[in-house]
């Protein structure tokens, strides 16, 4: 099964990184760009069948090391 996991920072963190892409687009002539967020995208294989248990390994992958609680939100889609 695939999992992917979708992290991103909460809304009331600053996102240096996406404030760059953002000015870099609207240098390059991007005028329609209201704002940029960067994140992260993980697509993750295990040996599992049942949908449930595997959103429930992707919780605690995600509670244990892959975000930091504290500044990040995360979703996880199971393919």
């Amino acid at each position: 099964m695939k999992l992917t996991i979708r992290i991103s920072l909460k809304k009331v963190i600053l996102d240096p990184q996406g404030e760059a892409i953002f000015n870099s687009l609207k240098a390059l002539g991007f005028e329609k760009v209201i704002s940029v967020r960067q994140g992260k995208i993980l697509e993750i294989e295990i040996n599992e069948t049942d949908q449930e248990i595997g959103k429930k390994i992707a919780d605690k992958m995600c509670q244990k090391l892959l975000v930091n609680n504290v500044i990040e939100t995360y979703s996880v889609e199971v393919d």
